[in-house]
């Protein structure tokens, strides 16, 4: 009988022992950076983005940038901002700020890192192959103005085909 009561409560003890197990590994993931985020870095609530003067909060996933007067925390950059690749941009890693008010520096940070800074070279923790920058949402195609279906318009009309390879033997302009 004895036996009987141990082997239960090593049953209960183990269940209670992969549920505290899961409840940890769920705490860990929030605040996860993002994949745009830069690689080496752990203990870090955010960042700077000198191209947008705006911040972004790790923990509560949020952009913080100022408009209308205030500082204004959002899921999204402001509309203006709309075209702009955060795999592309530099990332400033705030490591030595654990507040809640970044901005409080933001006059330093200004000044620091200009739009157009870049500091060392960073690679983001996850993979820009599915986050294309406008170029590619456009087909790839450049053009100076002038109607054009193909790439690099010489300022001519143009269907693009030369010599029957189409894009130049690049697929097709889909990336």
């Amino acid at each position: 009988m004895k036996t009987l009561k141990l082997i239960a409560v090593a049953i209960v003890f183990l269940i209670s022992a992969n549920a505290i197990q899961a409840q940890v590994s769920v705490n860990v993931n929030i605040g996860s950076p993002p994949a745009w985020g830069p690689v080496g870095y752990s203990a870090v609530d955010y960042y700077y983005l000198p191209d947008v003067e705006s911040y972004y909060d790790i923990r509560n996933t949020q952009f913080i940038y100022f408009g209308g007067g205030k500082w204004i925390r959002s899921r999204n950059l402001p509309t203006r901002y709309r075209n702009y690749n955060l795999y592309n941009g530099y990332k400033v890693v705030l490591n030595d700020y654990h507040g809640s008010r970044p901005y409080s520096n933001f006059k330093n940070h200004k000044v620091k890192y200009y739009k157009g800074y870049k500091g060392k070279p960073q690679k983001s923790i996850g993979s820009n192959r599915n986050h294309n920058s406008k170029a590619y949402k456009s087909n790839g195609n450049r053009s100076n103005g002038n109607k054009s279906n193909g790439n690099k318009s010489n300022g001519n009309k143009s269907n693009g085909n030369k010599g029957g390879k189409g894009n130049n033997g690049h697929g097709n302009g889909k990336h």
